[in-house]
């Protein structure tokens, strides 16, 4: 793993909108130095599609007076595109000081003063109990992923990461908060992660996206059912085709993850 790749500022995937190229392996997004580089020259970079191909979704789940959490900010413009629909209560965690620092700039230079921007690690959130009504992730959970191995069966380290952070979650959540995650993973693969038994949230979910779909999943704290989990073996998740023109940007780098696992 290159511990600080190289930005190529005359690659042909190079976006120019937000001066970044997707690094040369998948493995590469978990070297947090990978991160604090990106940032320190990449002004935005919206993973899985933008904020107005879901904002249907948040509408009709995010009430104007919510508090939020929104995990792995980034340089995204999520936080900004809630505020500008009303909701105001939001705070962001990031691991990287750099996204941090660029984005507490960026935040108060636009007026929207009540965002607060803190660093912190999801796997270990640092917020009391109980103190959020909406916690949501676009992207940042993919990233435990990059080196799961085998989909279907996933890593044991994998699955602690993503347990952690899950269990951060529930208990930060009031007791009727939502957990909004955004993502490439489908639900077949989601699900068993999703509805561990320690868990008292359902689970549902909505696509978005032409040809290739994206997952918005909702996981609804104290309404899981006694009859859930004898529903979720039930349950037949559709297969849903991944188009290479339909990706964008640096999304082909997970999907060839998932290709290699499963040759």
């Amino acid at each position: 793993m290159e511990s600080r790749p190289t930005h190529r500022k005359s690659d042909p995937n190079l976006n120019p909108e937000t001066n970044s190229v997707g690094p040369p392996s998948a493995l590469t997004y978990l070297d947090p130095h990978y991160w604090d580089e990106r940032f320190s020259s990449e002004e935005h970079y919206e993973w899985f599609k933008d904020y107005s191909h879901f904002q249907h979704l948040i509408n009709a789940n995010i009430k104007p007076s919510s508090s939020v959490l929104e995990l792995g900010c980034g340089n995204s413009l999520l936080c900004e595109e809630l505020y500008k629909d009303g909701i105001v209560d939001i705070t962001c965690i990031d691991l990287s000081s750099v996204a941090v620092e660029k984005m507490q700039s960026r935040v108060v230079s636009k007026g929207y003063k009540e965002i607060k921007v803190v660093q912190a690690d999801m796997l270990d959130l640092p917020f009391n109990s109980e103190c959020f009504d909406v916690v949501i992730e676009k992207g940042t959970m993919d990233v435990l992923f990059v080196d799961a191995g085998d989909p279907w069966n996933p890593r044991q380290e994998t699955v602690s990461k993503v347990m952690a952070t899950l269990e951060g979650v529930h208990r930060v959540l009031k007791p009727d908060g939502i957990f909004i995650s955004i993502t490439f993973g489908q639900p077949h693969f989601r699900r068993p992660l999703f509805m561990d038994p320690k868990f008292n949230w359902s689970m549902e979910y909505s696509t978005f996206g032409d040809g290739f779909h994206y997952f918005f999943y909702i996981l609804r704290k104290g309404k899981r059912r006694d009859e859930e989990k004898e529903e979720d073996e039930k349950c037949n998740d559709p297969s849903i085709s991944m188009y290479q023109d339909e990706l964008e940007g640096e999304d082909y780098l997970f999907r060839t993850h998932i290709d290699d696992d499963e040759d």
